[in-house]
């Protein structure tokens, strides 16, 4: 049976630079086609963490050459760029693959700014390291004229810390489905998304924060009211006593199974763990649906219950 899923991306599925990128991107467009070729929707999130290091890196070092005339380019307007510059070669990879099939279906990137909360807890123990590695001279300037949260990264010098909220809403989420609705493969939420609040009036401001893009994905997959969630990592299956003699591949789990493994801390933060909270949490938001934690040449597979661990009600 047909079904709407949204997959997400992870970095192993897109590379660490643009040659890597380009060639990973094939292999990918190959294993989501395969679900588009059996008749499924398919919406496409994906990560971007090399991408919006080197963009972060990139801008800080033409403001480092001409602080004066170059100021410091917000976090969301790199997550902004990565998305764009993500979706260019993605959309481009799934539009040839489909094309060498005989189907004729458009593709589309739609840059996604995603809603968090200004009150999350989040923002008030910013933990995600950005950008390059200043001096302490340097990261000194931006606390005191930027008021920038910065830690000491293992001698290796200073780097920028931001939050990670949690998603609320993603904006576009009308346009997306539309599209959708019409027949197109959409890329959203790329990174994320590009984190925003409201303020005054219908007037969003850009966040100094990353989302993860597997909360972001399971947003999108609620809102878009899809079947399936999968998020695609680097194995095949969810393990409990990962690495360890008497490890355990996990072919399906209930709610309360996964939560429970999860507060047995068997799976490492930001590693399988927001993979398999965002998974519970799909799971959980309305009957019916499932989740598939899996690699991406297992996608197909895992859809048709071969492999993967699916988590379901």
């Amino acid at each position: 049976m047909a079904e709407r899923i949204v997959i997400a991306l992870g970095g192993n599925a897109l590379g660490n630079n643009l040659p890597e990128q380009m060639i990973a991107v094939k292999q990918t467009a190959k294993a989501i086609v395969d679900l588009i070729e059996q008749g499924h929707q398919v919406v496409i999130a994906h990560g971007n963490g090399p991408q919006v290091g080197m963009i972060q890196n990139a801008m800080t070092e033409l403001t480092r050459s001409d602080p004066e005339k170059y100021i410091p380019c917000p976090l969301s307007v790199c997550v902004a760029m990565s998305q764009g510059y993500i979706g260019y070669d993605l959309q481009n990879g799934l539009r040839e693959e489909l094309l060498d099939r005989g189907i004729n279906k458009g593709v589309a990137t739609v840059l996604t700014q995603v809603e968090v909360d200004p009150q999350d807890p989040a923002f008030e123990n910013p933990t995600k390291p950005i950008g390059a590695f200043m001096t302490k001279e340097e990261a000194d300037i931006l606390v005191k004229e930027r008021d920038y949260k910065v830690v000491e990264d293992a001698g290796r010098g200073y780097r920028r810390v931001v939050a990670s909220p949690k998603p609320v809403s993603i904006v576009e989420i009308q346009s997306i489905q539309d599209m959708v609705e019409a027949g197109l493969v959409v890329v959203a939420c790329g990174g994320g998304g590009i984190p925003v609040f409201k303020t005054e009036g219908h007037h969003l401001k850009g966040a100094a924060a990353v989302i993860d893009k597997d909360f972001a994905s399971e947003k999108l997959a609620e809102q878009l009211n899809a079947d399936t969630l999968i998020i695609l990592t680097a194995v095949e299956k969810v393990a409990i006593n990962f690495g360890k003699p008497d490890v355990k591949w996990l072919d399906s789990l209930t709610p309360a199974q996964a939560r429970q493994y999860i507060e047995e801390g068997h799976f490492a933060p930001g590693s399988m763990l927001p993979k398999v909270e965002a998974a519970l949490k799909f799971a959980e938001s309305r009957p019916g649906r499932r989740a598939l934690i899996t690699l991406l040449e297992k996608a197909g597979a895992g859809v048709a219950g071969e492999t993967g661990t699916t988590i379901s009600a």
